[in-house]
Order: structure tokens, then C-alpha cells, then sequence
């Protein structure tokens, strides 16, 4: 695989080229995945509930995600890799930079924040001094305890208008990729097709330009039960390896997520 960068994954979203990514958390499995073709690796703040048996992603440490960063980076040094920013580790721009610049140094090319207009700044700032920004918008699990559980965010018109609006404003402050989680398939779309920076889905249908899942559901091993949008790829295959480029394929041609992984 060569050297995947933003300035590919634009490419690939003007070409209308699909890509799937996963989350990783170790070097094995990252060389793993990159080797089945997978080119964006994400060390998710979910290692706190796949990897430590927590109930939310609440409790994870910068020290923690730059560990793991490390980890994966080498096993796939021609993926792009992104960190994620944990709880409370971008409650400032000043603290945000401090906390990002660990994360890159670490091995990651670009760092992930959730939530919205309260964020520009943040985003404007990263941009400003070269670090690359994903911004999340939808389900953003940081936000569990506001939200009130895991629910599906933007099913009123309102909502998902709101979600519009901030994924442009995000992109005007310099982000240069979005993630959409637990979002209607129709707003999904609709955000898609506004934006020029490629934006990734989790449980937004299949008109994203990327999907990512965490890796221990597409392996059906996660503890606890499966999302309604993942799927069980080890178990229709019996091997691992196959499973992640079952996955791979199914994304770039446009037959996963199916409807019943989607939401309405």
C-alpha cells in the first residue's frame, strides 16, 4: 500500500473512491489490517471499553492513546493514523495544542476531536500550527452522559441541520476530515455532499465516503453485545485476515453498511 495522506483521501472523495478504515490498537493487528489494504487506522478512545472493560470511553489518558499510537504506527507505517483526543484533553486551545503535539509525536498524522461550533477555534488553532484536525459530529460518546446513553443524534429536521451547519463551519476552520456516528442515512448524505473533505461514517449509512468500525466488532468479539451497524465479518469467514478484506471490499464497492446496519 502506498503512503496514504489527506491529500489522498481527497483524491479518493473527488474520484468517488470508498475507503474502509478500523480502529487498531496494536502493532500485529495494524500490520495486519494494513496489509489487507485497510489506509486509515484509528486509535479510538473505545480502547477504554474494548481493551480496559470500561463502560464508556470516559477514562482514557493522552499517556494511554500515545501508547497505543506507537504501537500501531509501526506496524503500519504507510497507513494514515489518527489519534484520538480523550475526555477532557482539548477543554482549551492552550491544553489542545500541548495534548496534540504528545499524540503526533507519537506517530499519529492527525488527531480527532468531538463536537461542534464550541470547537473552531480549537480547530482553527491545530490547523494554524500543521496539525491535522478529524472533527466527530453525530453520537459523540465523550458526550454519553449529555446525551443521555447511546442514542441515534439528528432525527429531527432541527437536529440535523444543526449537524450540517457545524460540519461546514468545522471544515471552514480547517478540518480536513469528519467523522459521522449514529447519524440517519439521509443526513449522512446530505452532509457528504456538502462537504469537500472526506467524511468517514459509523452508523450512517452507506453514502459516506469511508466507513470505520471498531475492530473487535468486526471480529464479533467485543464484550457486552454488537452495534446495530457493525458486522460480524470473523464469523461469515473464519479467519481473520479474510475478514478484514471481506470488509475492505464490501465497503469500496458500496455493499456495506446495508440497511439493516443503517438507521432511518
Amino acid at each position: 500500500m502506498d503512503k496514504m495522506t489527506t491529500a489522498s483521501l481527497a483524491k479518493m472523495k473527488r474520484e468517488g473512491k470508498k475507503f474502509a478504515s478500523l480502529t487498531a490498537y496494536d502493532t500485529s493487528f495494524a500490520a495486519a489490517f494494513a496489509a489487507q489494504g485497510v489506509p486509515v487506522l484509528l486509535i479510538g478512545d473505545s480502547l477504554g471499553m474494548v481493551l480496559q472493560g470500561a463502560d464508556d470511553t470516559l477514562k482514557v489518558t493522552v499517556e494511554e492513546i500515545a501508547y497505543h499510537t506507537r504501537c500501531v504506527s509501526k506496524g503500519a507505517p504507510n497507513a494514515l493514523v489518527i489519534a484520538d483526543m480523550p475526555f477532557m484533553s482539548y477543554a482549551t486551545p492552550e491544553q489542545t495544542y500541548q495534548n496534540a503535539a504528545e499524540l503526533i509525536r507519537a506517530g499519529a498524522q492527525m488527531v480527532k476531536l468531538e463536537g461542534g461550533d464550541w470547537l473552531l477555534e480549537t480547530v482553527r488553532g491545530l490547523t494554524q500550527r500543521s496539525v491535522p484536525v478529524c472533527a466527530h459530529l453525530g453520537l459523540t460518546p465523550q458526550s454519553v452522559h449529555v446525551f443521555g446513553g447511546f442514542k441515534v443524534q439528528g432525527r429531527s429536521e432541527e437536529a440535523a441541520q444543526a449537524i450540517l451547519d457545524q460540519a461546514l463551519r468545522l471544515q471552514d476552520a480547517g478540518a480536513a476530515m469528519l467523522v459521522l456516528e449514529c447519524v440517519p442515512t439521509e443526513l449522512a448524505r446530505r452532509v457528504t455532499e456538502a462537504l469537500t473533505i472526506p467524511v468517514i461514517g459509523i452508523g450512517a449509512g452507506p453514502h459516506t465516503d469511508g466507513q470505520i468500525l471498531v475492530m473487535h466488532d468486526l471480529l464479533g468479539i467485543s464484550s457486552g453485545y454488537i452495534p446495530k451497524f457493525s458486522k460480524n465479518y470473523l464469523a461469515l469467514t473464519g479467519n481473520i485476515h479474510a475478514a478484514v478484506a471481506a470488509y475492505v471490499e464490501e465497503v469500496e464497492h458500496g455493499r456495506f453498511p446495508s440497511p439493516e446496519h443503517s438507521f432511518s
